[in-house]
């Protein structure tokens, strides 16, 4: 992935939801920076001090599977996940948007700072989306209401049309009784 293949898009389909934040793995990291996961990962080790556990958090075992079953098409030479047989032998860990901003002060090259501003610009599309649903939602929910509320006097009206259709009542006939 060279500098002109950063495209928001493809870094907004990197970023996964766990345990309710928006995160991206350390492998996807390392492949849009070109440097292998245990040097992204030993780069952060050496700067703990700038990682707390709000920027970025080990997955369990479980979260792990969870994520590996999701990612069908997940190919070793490519992820950079260590192997053992059909198990991963290091649990992957995961960069918030304050995490991946900090790798750039960690990892200081022209290609970081490219992938820093593609990663921050793919956030704040998310966001803007997420906000754009929200709204569209909100819409749509107050359209419900509305129509919720018309729709007791659309019924009455439907009724009176009703009644206005119905053939009149006969009159009723007059005898006349001539005895």
């Amino acid at each position: 992935m060279n500098k002109k293949e950063i495209a928001v898009e493809l870094v907004a389909m990197k970023i996964l939801l766990v345990r309710g934040r928006k995160v991206i793995l350390d492998r996807d990291l390392a492949e849009m920076y070109g440097v292998a996961t245990k040097v992204l990962n030993q780069a952060v080790k050496r700067n703990t001090r700038r990682f707390p556990m709000d920027f970025m958090f080990q997955l369990s075992w479980e979260e792990t599977e969870a994520l590996r079953s999701q990612i069908v098409t997940l190919n070793i030479r490519t992820t950079g996940i260590s192997k053992k047989g059909k198990h991963i032998k290091y649990l992957p860990y995961v960069f918030t948007e304050q995490g991946v901003a900090m790798l750039s002060s960690v990892l200081n090259s022209e290609r970081a700072i490219d992938v820093n501003i593609a990663i921050m610009r793919a956030f704040v599309k998310l966001r803007e989306l997420l906000l754009t649903h929200k709204e569209l939602a909100e819409k749509l929910e107050e359209l419900e209401r509305k129509y919720q509320l018309h729709e007791t006097d659309i019924q009455v009206i439907f009724e009176a049309i009703k009644k206005l259709l119905e053939p009149p009542p006969e009159p009723p006939k007059l005898r006349f009784d001539l005895n």
